[in-house]
């Protein structure tokens, strides 16, 4: 079978996956604020502080293929290293930056403002629980604006609903972005930078794909994660630019096991803490 026919197999069966997006997912909406870089920039971000924390809290060898985070366990040095190091990106000139260092900025920002909220609420079974979002049936921290840059008030959807997603227009920052769940992808033990971004990028994906919890194929019944339903605008509006998607991705047996499929799809999505 091609992988045009496998496509169009597998997409004719999902009757479940994009059938009901979440109507709680926001759409892309640039934020025209943040549109100003400089391509001549050499300037370069420090985020030493980030990674520092990172590589010792972040633990990567969990039976369970999913990386976790020892929140419990994080001592007061190293929030103090998170409390520094968003300060300090608090004051950078981030529309002087060039693109490729703005991008590595901002997913920075999320996962250690993410990780911020978590570490000022825990204990908390999910981050959903953290429901400081203005507005009576507020869920979750995302629409907090809890960070000041360049003298706008910053949320975390702001981050990744208006300014990665539609500046970018990459797919691959949903595997960047962490939001503290073990449905999500992997937050990573190194901080992003100019140099290693696209690296990482292509190794969360891959991991992701090539998780159960991004996509498990058992028989004729094949779940993926909510991820591809919440935003399958990014991943090619369709059931068949999803399973494109996961092709581009899936090593064997998977690969072929996605081109042979002809079952029946639903997506499903943990958000226990990844602790």
């Amino acid at each position: 079978m091609t992988r045009k026919t496998a496509v169009a197999a597998v997409a004719g069966v999902l009757v479940v996956l994009g059938a009901a997006v979440s109507p709680g997912a926001p759409k892309p909406n640039l934020w025209e604020r943040w549109q100003a870089h400089d391509p001549r920039s050499t300037v370069r971000v420090d985020h030493t502080r980030w990674d520092s924390f990172l590589r010792s809290n972040v633990v990567t060898s969990h039976p369970s293929g999913v990386n976790r985070v020892r929140y419990g366990a994080v001592t007061n040095n190293d929030r103090e290293t998170l409390e520094e190091y968003l300060r300090e990106m608090e004051s950078v000139a981030v529309s002087g930056l060039s693109r490729s260092e703005q991008e590595a900025y901002w997913i920075n920002i999320y996962n250690a403002l993410t990780t911020k909220i978590v570490l000022e609420h825990y204990p908390v079974k999910s981050i959903r629980d953290i429901d400081i979002s203005p507005g009576l049936f507020a869920d979750g921290p995302w629409d907090a604006k809890l960070l000041t840059i360049e003298g706008e008030k910053v949320s975390l959807n702001d981050v990744e609903h208006r300014i990665l997603r539609p500046l970018w227009k990459d797919n691959r920052h949903h595997y960047a972005v962490n939001c503290a769940s073990i449905g999500c992808p992997n937050l990573q033990p190194e901080a992003y930078t100019a140099e290693n971004t696209g690296r990482l990028l292509n190794e969360g994906a891959t991991a992701y794909v090539n998780h159960p919890r991004g996509v498990l194929l058992e028989g004729k019944k094949l779940t993926v994660s909510s991820i591809y339903d919440w935003f399958q605008v990014d991943f090619g509006g369709s059931p068949e630019g999803v399973i494109g998607h996961l092709l581009n991705y899936a090593g064997e047996p998977l690969r072929s096991e996605l081109e042979d499929f002809d079952g029946r799809v639903r997506d499903d999505y943990d958000w226990n803490l990844n602790e």
